[in-house]
């Protein structure tokens, strides 16, 4: 079994609670599901090629089409879990800032669709993106990630 390495930015803010940001993961195979369907924006890199840091600022780019806010990267450290057919070795990073979701202008991957086709359909890779209190969140993020919500608050104190 393969690990693969991911790294990604956890926003968060400070309204009546705490709130994240999270991104509902695109194209077909997530459109009509919602619980366990959305993520920290994150991405895959080779460590021998790039820092976790940079990778997860250059992801979090990517992915929402803005850099990420200024504020102070706080580490949140690892965490490994199941991932498709291998294992995969999370790093994220929890900054402060708000964002406004009417701003994401998603990336975008190809993929055959329908399968078997032969034909290729363009998706975004998030195709929305929104605030949840850390209860919400939960239920929302996949099994994998969730807990970096216990890091965050842990952090927080």
């Amino acid at each position: 079994m393969s690990l693969r390495y991911s790294a990604g930015v956890l926003l968060f803010r400070r309204t009546t609670g705490l709130e994240v940001l999270l991104g509902h993961m695109g194209g077909p195979l997530w459109a009509k599901k919602d619980a366990s369907a959305w993520s920290i924006p994150k991405g895959e890199y080779e460590p021998d090629e790039e820092s976790a840091r940079a990778a997860a600022g250059r992801e979090f780019d990517e992915e929402l089409g803005l850099p990420v806010p200024d504020g102070e990267w706080i580490g949140l450290g690892d965490v490994e879990y199941g991932s498709g057919r291998g294992r995969k070795q999370l790093t994220v990073w929890a900054v402060e800032a708000d964002l406004d979701p009417a701003r994401v202008v998603p990336g975008t991957f190809e993929m055959e669709w329908p399968p078997r086709s032969g034909r290729m359909a363009e998706f975004p890779e998030i195709d929305r993106v929104d605030w949840f209190d850390l209860d919400t969140a939960h239920e929302k993020l996949g099994k994998g990630q969730r807990p970096y919500l216990d890091l965050l608050r842990d952090q927080l104190g």
